[in-house]
């Protein structure tokens, strides 16, 4: 049968292999190549990022970071701003803190309720105070509370910050140009890189912890803020200009109201976010339930890491699904706002009946206490499936397999290659999917991470990054693929994706940690598994995205499912798969650099231990090193149409 092919409405290129442009940007590279590496090799040489082109930052980020300890009590912007702005932190958070604990289990869980079915109907009410009620049963009442409280400071901060930046991004071109880089850039950070520069300013505690967790929320806000304002309707928009309105009657009766959905979508995406980094900022003294997670982890306690771990998941669960339900039914009647008030009303008589009658505090004879079984089934996994399995060996046999095969000679390679041959591999692979600039600026992140003289441990995190994301990108396609061609697939794998996607960073590494140990290999497992249900997600997006015609075209020429698949489908698809293997760069990337934590060693580490000790230039430097490979790997596998369309 003849080879069935995606039609194009392009005309077919000239005969000859010199007229592709991935050519002829791969032989202007070769020439650009052979003139530069000479001079390089002969001024510097050697295998590794030559001293001569490394800064030692540690001793200035050191007298730094100095300065500031010395100078945090009596310098005027640490009395006169940096202290007001810590202080009114402290202030919101132990305010919602002390709130929250006065309404009492009974009214909280109660609140919850019956705004989830104001919002979102029975079932998810339902849901909802049986999340409340399953975090008091694990014993960890008082920590859930403690993350919400940050997160309800920290998620209103990151609104109005957010909100704010859009706005003006969204009605100002010159602002957005402006922006554009900067949200750009701070999309691609992982989570720990945030936690640095706040721990500088203000320390150890909660005031560093919101803050991170502001910096970290408050882009996804932004983005669709200046999204929703910039795409209102023009037409709405002349027809209420032509009343003769002012800019600022044109921005609250139109373009606001008309944004809505995407507003609402940036609060859901911002809560996600923060409570995301206000897990993970438990590292820098938040406490709450990351802190529960964070300790249990440092002792290899899996049961006590799963208590809180379980609580963390419930929460993240609730509330994307009442936001996001808050946003699909926006604009339907029935939502008066005398329920609102009857639904209050009843909340505080609620809450009231449980203060009079003593509930406030959750009782300890109503907790279930798992950690201890968890750690017997961890025992005994450690017993029996760590190690002596018949035929497939254990986990633990699979984690130290996969380090010597796969982890530990993909690092050794890297560090074996002339640091040129890196820049010159970045400079190809990122000027093939994109242009000039692209290039120029993925090789000059990597060169970065040289001169900070991090170079053989950032190697050693991308060798991480790259044997995760071709794990994720093998399964994810796999999997995506079988969900595009089958609905009952789609429909039965739905709920796990939407369960993962809404999980935080943290809470990964604890059945890894179950399973592997500690190490490297649990590092890349964690990472593969969170990022996962975003290459799923877009892989099976952009494969039902496929013009039918095509597929029908191919059918009527005797096409098998297989050959659709291979000669219509993938190809069609090919900016969907490339946005998400960049998805899984970004969010692997994120992971590994947690993982950190369990053993995963290299940048991370370096950022954990610098945290723990209070060595701050080294942690900065890892720190800033992420964010170069970052960026780099983003500048790397981001597609072109995807670049076009930010403006980039």
């Amino acid at each position: 049968m003849a080879t069935i092919t995606a039609p194009t409405s392009q005309k077919a290129a000239p005969p000859g292999i010199l007229t592709h442009p991935a050519t002829r940007k791969l032989l202007a590279l070769a020439a650009l190549a052979a003139v530069l590496v000479p001079l390089a090799v002969t001024q510097w040489g050697g295998a590794t990022w030559p001293s001569a082109l490394t800064v030692d930052v540690s001793e200035p980020l050191g007298k730094a970071s100095d300065w500031i300890i010395d100078n945090r009590d009596s310098h005027p912007l640490f009395l006169y701003f940096f202290g007001h702005v810590s202080n009114v932190v402290v202030i919101a958070v132990r305010a919602v803190y002390l709130a929250l604990l006065a309404v009492g289990w009974a009214g909280v869980s109660a609140i919850g309720a019956l705004v989830a079915w104001r919002v979102a109907g029975v079932r998810l009410a339902l849901g909802t105070a049986a999340a409340f009620l399953a975090c008091g049963l694990l014993g960890m009442w008082v920590p859930t509370m403690q993350t919400l409280a940050l997160m309800v400071v920290a998620v209103l901060a990151s609104v109005v910050v957010g909100a704010l930046l859009g706005l003006a991004a969204g009605l100002s071109d010159r602002m957005d140009r402006v922006l554009r880089p900067v949200l750009d850039t701070m999309q691609v950070l992982p989570a720990f890189a945030y936690l640095l520069p706040v721990v500088l300013v203000f320390g150890i505690g909660v005031p560093a912890a919101v803050l991170a967790t502001v910096v970290y929320a408050a882009p996804p806000m932004a983005r669709l803020t200046s999204l929703g304002l910039r795409g209102a309707d023009k037409e709405v928009l002349e027809a209420v200009e032509s009343l003769g309105t002012t800019a600022r009657q044109r921005l609250l009766t139109a373009r606001i109201p008309l944004a809505r959905k995407e507003l609402l979508l940036g609060v859901n995406q911002t809560i996600m976010m923060a409570l995301s980094m206000a897990v993970i900022a438990s590292v820098i003294g938040a406490g709450g339930l990351g802190d529960r997670v964070y300790q249990a982890l440092a002792s290899v306690d899996v049961g006590a890491a799963l208590a809180a771990g379980i609580p963390i998941v419930l929460l993240a669960v609730v509330l994307d699904r009442v936001t996001g339900a808050a946003g699909e039914r926006l604009g339907e009647s029935g939502r008066s706002p005398v329920t609102w008030l009857y639904a209050l009303v009843v909340a505080a008589a609620v809450a009231l009946a449980g203060r009079l009658a003593g509930f406030l505090d959750w009782p300890d004879g109503w907790e279930v206490d798992i950690a201890e079984p968890v750690n017997r089934a961890v025992d005994w996994m450690t017993a029996h499936l760590y190690s002596g399995v018949p035929v497939v060996g254990g986990t633990a046999d699979w984690a130290g397999h996969f380090t010597s095969w796969v982890l530990n000679p993909l690092r050794d390679g890297l560090q074996w290659l002339p640091w040129w041959s890196v820049l010159l591999i970045v400079a190809a692979l990122a000027w093939l999917i994109g242009t000039w600039r692209t290039a120029l600026t993925a090789v000059l992140a990597m060169a970065a991470i040289g001169v900070l003289g991090v170079w053989d441990p950032s190697l050693d995190t991308l060798s991480q990054v790259l044997a995760a994301v071709a794990v994720t990108l093998v399964v994810g396609f796999a999997t995506g693929i079988a969900a595009a061609r089958s609905d009952r697939f789609e429909r039965l794998l739905r709920p796990v994706l939407d369960v993962f996607q809404t999980m935080p960073q943290f809470v990964y590494l604890i059945p890894v940690v179950a399973l592997f140990g500690v190490g490297r290999a649990p590092a890349v497992a964690a990472a593969v598994v969170y990022a996962l249900p975003a290459v799923v997600r877009i892989t099976a997006q952009g494969l039902r995205q496929v013009d039918p015609a095509a597929l029908e075209s191919a059918r009527s020429l005797g096409a098998t499912s297989g050959q659709q698949l291979r000669q219509v489908q993938l190809p069609l698809a090919r900016p969907a798969l490339l946005l998400a293997v960049n998805q899984g760069v970004v969010l692997v990337l994120a992971v590994v650099i947690i993982g950190g934590l369990v053993g995963g060693g290299a940048l991370g580490y370096q950022v954990v231990f610098g945290l723990a000790q209070g060595d701050l230039a080294t942690g900065l430097v890892a720190g800033a090193a992420i964010v170069c490979l970052g960026l780099m790997l983003d500048r790397v596998t981001q597609p072109t149409e995807r670049r076009a369309k930010k403006g980039a």
